[in-house]
């Protein structure tokens, strides 16, 4: 796999429409991968908690990438999964009993299982800087990491690879992320509980918020739901399951009512997991970001039905940087740390890139629906 040159803004996530294009004929015989730097969106996101930048990586062939979130000098770890089929990395370490208190990077990557060599790249990369846990003589990073489905996607024999982690550390920064369709959020989709046919662009968003007293809470999160991502303020469906004519959304939570299931043969109950990572800058232990990371669930469930269920991996990673003492205790940065997910959420499907076959929110806004 060839590489292309690191291009800033947001020219690559036009690049990988264009690609996208031309699914139709087939994907991109020969090309690479481009590394997204920076992109038009809010001021912030997760890189607003100091400490913290991330990366993206999104590969030419088709539409698949990863994502990275970079704490060089190390933040306090934690996780929690809600989905019934997760795809992880090193998670056993990240529970608060266990002795490592420390991560290095979390990475977030299409591919399926294939995905999570992306973070022997990124583990590679921290070695070169000698960033990791110092074990005697050795430097051993820290990286843990989870996966969505996107193989159906314009062929699942390209997926993201060690090189893919590894451009994705070395592109990334603090400067605002890049939304939508890069990345880990490059193949995510959404909408599939009557097949892929009537399904939509999901994407990855990020989005954060700074208090008076300085304390921060953000959230990065890769949507890949199998229903619909529903905003939480008004109860409306911004993306989901089409209308059998594909103009309108059918309501993934009137179908289940109904007994709607997937069509036969169509696999695309497999393909949904919703997976992030939610940050502060505040001061907390192992145990307390943990907690930190099961509130911020509640904002999944809020933005995604259905969430959490037996053939979805959703998770969600969390790390604190210590670089805030906070007094308002952990409830507060809990509840703040959901309602993060949940706009994450939002801005990750309404500045995706359509596919041919998956429109995204602005396809359908511009449809006149």
């Amino acid at each position: 796999m060839t590489l292309s040159p690191e291009l800033p803004g947001p020219y690559p996530a036009r690049r990988v429409a264009l690609a996208a294009a031309g699914v139709v004929g087939g994907f991109l015989a020969a090309g690479g991968c481009v590394a997204q730097e920076t992109a038009d969106s809010a001021a912030g996101g997760i890189t607003a908690v100091e400490g913290l930048a991330l990366g993206h990586f999104t590969l030419d062939e088709r539409p698949t990438g990863c994502t990275v979130v970079l704490a060089e000098d190390g933040a306090v770890a934690g996780v929690d999964v809600r989905g019934g089929a997760p795809g992880t990395r090193e998670i056993a370490l990240l529970d608060p009993v266990n002795s490592v208190q420390e991560a290095h990077a979390i990475v977030l990557s299409g591919g399926s299982a294939f995905g999570l060599d992306a973070a022997s790249g990124v583990v590679r990369y921290l070695e070169e800087r000698g960033i990791g846990y110092r074990a005697g003589d050795h430097v051993v990073p820290i990286v843990a990491g989870a996966i969505l489905f996107d193989l159906g996607i314009g062929g699942g024999s390209v997926r993201p690879g060690p090189e893919c982690g590894y451009e994705a550390a070395r592109a990334a920064n603090a400067a605002p992320p890049a939304e939508g369709s890069v990345g880990a959020g490059a193949g995510a989709t959404v909408g599939k509980l009557r097949g892929r046919g009537r399904a939509m662009k999901g994407g990855i968003g990020t989005a954060s918020i700074t208090l008076e007293d300085g304390l921060t809470v953000a959230a990065a999160v890769a949507v890949n739901a199998v229903g619909d991502v529903v905003d939480p303020a008004t109860g409306e469906i911004v993306a989901g399951v089409r209308t059998e004519d594909g103009t309108g959304f059918a309501d993934a939570r009137a179908l289940l009512r109904q007994g709607e299931v997937p069509p036969p043969g169509d696999d695309a109950s497999v393909e949904n997991t919703t997976i992030g990572v939610v940050a502060t800058n505040a001061t907390l232990t192992k145990a307390e970001i943990t907690k930190v990371a099961q509130m911020a669930h509640d904002g999944l469930a809020r933005a995604v039905y259905p969430a959490h269920t037996p053939s979805d991996g959703d998770t969600l990673f969390g790390l604190a940087t210590g670089r805030h003492r906070d007094e308002g205790g952990l409830s507060r940065i809990g509840a703040l740390a959901a309602d993060m997910v949940a706009e994450a959420i939002l801005r990750a499907v309404r500045a995706a890139t359509g596919l041919p076959g998956l429109p995204s929110v602005a396809d359908l806004a511009s449809s006149g629906n």
